[in-house]
């Protein structure tokens, strides 16, 4: 009998249930656990557990995922443990010579979340930590998951197969948000990030161009007079290519204020040491 606890208000009551067969150490079941909380899954289900249940390494093991733990569900068999759902996905590394339709983790991602859609069940099934599921435990799937993997070393643990699949799962929920959101602030989106600050405009940049000309000059650095206007694009290219931003660009001319100062001081020194 499976002990039930409140499922937190952030989880989808629709996500995916992942299936663990015969699994083997406590920890492997928690830090599972601790996976799939990582990307929004809670439903667990174990089959045939070898040290039993409840098992307190792998509540150790799941880092605070008690929720998941707490509402774990064990069957004898796997066709138990799959009997109410309407499509299940058995993960696997090996060629299982069966007449099976294969995907990838992502593609896995988008399909769950069409079925879910269309209000359908899910599983997601993973095998023992020696030698994954048996070919008659696959065949009870609809379809296999597989992950460009390593042929040299090919074996992930249970966490790396979960929290791969429901990384996958998850990102779709997540939509285009990265990171961890706070009450403060959410979570950020990819590309560059640029707080408290804004990207330059190109009448800063042209600015800075022109600054950093003519300190060049000062300095007597264009002494291939003809190599010049080469010399001038390549350094507005690399200074285009670097996407600063207005408080990059004030910096970048409060150096070049600094140094140009700088050799200012030293020819009035060496002029007075005349």
């Amino acid at each position: 009998m499976a002990i039930r606890s409140k499922t937190p208000k952030h989880l989808d009551p629709d996500a995916p249930v992942v299936i663990l067969v015969n699994p083997q150490l406590g920890e492997n079941i928690g830090t599972a656990a601790r996976a799939m909380a990582n990307f929004g899954l809670w439903q667990l289900r174990l089959v045939d557990p070898r040290d039993g249940w409840p098992n307190e390494r792998a509540r150790k093991a799941a880092s605070g995922a008690d929720f998941i733990i707490d509402n774990v569900e064990v069957f004898d068999t796997l066709e138990e443990a799959i009997a109410d759902l309407h499509h299940v996905y058995a993960t696997t590394a090996r060629p299982r010579g069966m007449t099976k339709t294969v995907i990838t983790p992502e593609e896995a991602g988008r399909d769950m979340h069409a079925r879910v859609g269309q209000g359908q069940k899910l599983g997601l099934l993973f095998g023992r930590e020696r030698w994954g599921l048996t070919n008659d435990e696959v065949s009870l799937a609809d379809v296999i998951i597989t992950a460009p993997v390593n042929p040299d070393f090919a074996s992930l643990n249970i966490a790396q197969a979960v929290l791969l699949v429901a990384y996958e799962w998850y990102r779709h929920v997540a939509g285009e948000g990265v990171g961890m959101g706070t009450a403060e602030a959410p979570p950020v989106k990819p590309g560059l990030q640029m707080p408290d600050t804004r990207p330059a405009t190109r009448k800063e940049l042209i600015g800075l161009f022109e600054h950093l000309e003519e300190a060049l000059d000062e300095a007597d650095y264009f002494r291939a007079k003809d190599m010049k206007p080469v010399i001038v694009r390549n350094l507005r290219n690399m200074l285009e290519r670097a996407e600063l931003s207005e408080q990059e660009v004030r910096t970048l001319r409060g150096i070049i204020r600094a140094l140009s100062g700088l050799r200012s001081r030293q020819r009035q020194k060496a002029r007075e040491g005349d």
